[in-house]
């Protein structure tokens, strides 16, 4: 098979369509004054993720008119093409695929889009051989500038890579497509199932629909066992109605927040260490490029799978943490309790989360964070151990099985970063005088 690979440069694998390597528009020709909310999407650096398999990221895209976007013709990736960034983040790559949701897109003025000519490269086997690490590396390595890296069209022309028969790449990608694809199906069933769950969660809890239902003499909707122990009524409350028995507290009365510590108190030490999970790991949901710290902290500030972790400063979330074994840093909070069930918590956290975040917007500091006053401040209603028991066996199946999809979908990622250098070969300027072949 060896033999049958050859060395091209990325020139060359281009399609012969007019703009096939192409630049996005001048910076003063697209910018944020032109942007709305519907229309011709534009791809930014924000929309490429450096996550293998996150081909497009589109949960904030930017749109120009279509008369505003048909004056880039030369800088609309469509079906097939990849896009790269030239300024900035080097080294990331995005592919327009059928996962994509428009058709066609503009490059921004810091991306460069590529069309293969489809009859001697797979788009699909490009972008996994550039989201290969080693040639993430080549180009970060190759990039101008310091403040600002950039890597440019005709570096990017020049690249020389090893590419395989057309069959064979096909086979490659779908190899790692397939992976990916099942990764890319849990995300989104774990979007669901997080919907489903903040949305029983709201109605059952913060808007009390079944108990208001059977206080007017209607359905509560909910099984007849269930039913049976809801309150038939409502009573006032200092937040409004809310059911009657039911207790009003504060959400520092559900759950114990743990802040976590100085980690640079703890260096690592003998080989025996832990990552050090900061908000970076907490966005990312892995502890890859962590810090190590000393596996000798104090048991309570080691995280496992299945916590529930909160940054209080800076982008706040509240996460079902699957990335591994961790060191608890500062900023964040391990939330536990010992008397309710995770399922409760966690979802009266994510109920305040948006409320926590205007509090730390409003903070006139660089980094916005909330308070311990704030958690007691937070109101949260209580329902009768019986009824949180009988509740739970909704719940409980819907949080737990987040955390399944996000363990799979970790051991699946794992398997593809396994697959990826096996399965590709990453040419380098020095590639033909030393005669390297694909492994």
């Amino acid at each position: 098979m060896g033999s049958e690979w050859r060395e091209v440069r990325v020139e060359e694998i281009k399609s012969s369509a007019p703009s096939a390597l192409a630049t996005g528009p001048f910076g003063s020709a697209i910018g944020s004054r032109f942007f709305q909310d519907s229309g011709v999407p534009v791809l930014r650096g924000s929309n490429l993720s450096e996550d293998v398999g996150r081909r497009l990221v589109e949960d904030d895209l930017a749109f120009l008119s279509p008369e505003k976007a048909s004056e880039f013709k030369r800088s609309i990736a469509r079906r097939g093409d990849l896009v790269f960034t030239c300024w900035g983040t080097i080294g990331q790559v995005g592919l327009v695929d059928d996962r994509s949701r428009f058709h066609e897109y503009v490059v921004s003025n810091k991306q460069m889009k590529l069309t293969p000519d489809p009859a001697t490269a797979d788009s699909l086997f490009l972008y996994y051989l550039f989201s290969n690490p080693a040639m993430v590396a080549h180009v970060r390595n190759a990039g101008i500038g310091s403040s600002v890296p950039g890597f440019n069209l005709g570096q990017l022309r020049q690249i020389p890579i090893l590419l395989p028969p057309l069959a064979e790449q096909r086979r490659i990608a779908g190899i790692l497509g397939a992976l990916d694809d099942k990764i890319e199906l849990n995300r989104r069933m774990s979007q669901t199932l997080e919907s489903m769950a903040r949305t029983l969660f709201k109605s059952w809890f913060v808007d009390f629909d079944p108990v208001r239902a059977k206080s007017e003499g209607r359905d509560p909707g909910v099984p007849g066992h269930l039913a049976d122990r809801l309150p038939d009524s409502l009573e006032d409350s200092e937040t409004g109605q809310i059911p009657k028995g039911w207790r009003l507290c504060g959400l520092d009365e559900i759950a114990d927040f743990l802040n976590g510590l100085a980690l640079q108190r703890f260096p690592a030490n003998d080989g025996r260490v832990l990552p050090a999970i900061k908000i970076a790991q907490l966005h990312a949901g892995n502890t890859e490029g962590a810090d190590e710290v000393s596996v000798d902290i104090p048991s309570d500030y080691v995280v496992q799978d299945g916590d529930v972790l909160f940054s209080w400063s800076g982008s706040l979330s509240v996460e079902l943490w699957c990335g591994g074994p961790g060191a608890l840093n500062q900023h964040l909070f391990k939330v536990t309790s010992e008397r309710y069930p995770k399922w409760f918590y966690y979802l009266w956290t994510r109920e305040h989360l948006a409320d926590f975040r205007a509090i730390a917007a409003g903070k006139a500091t660089t980094m916005g964070h909330i308070q311990r006053e704030h958690l007691a401040a937070a109101r949260v209603v209580v329902p009768s151990l019986a009824t949180l028991d009988e509740t739970s066996q909704y719940f409980e199946p819907l949080t737990g099985a987040l955390v399944s999809l996000s363990l799979e979908s970790r051991s699946l990622a794992a398997a593809r970063d396994s697959l990826l250098p096996r399965l590709l070969s990453v040419g380098f300027p020095t590639m033909s005088q030393s005669g390297a072949q694909p492994t």
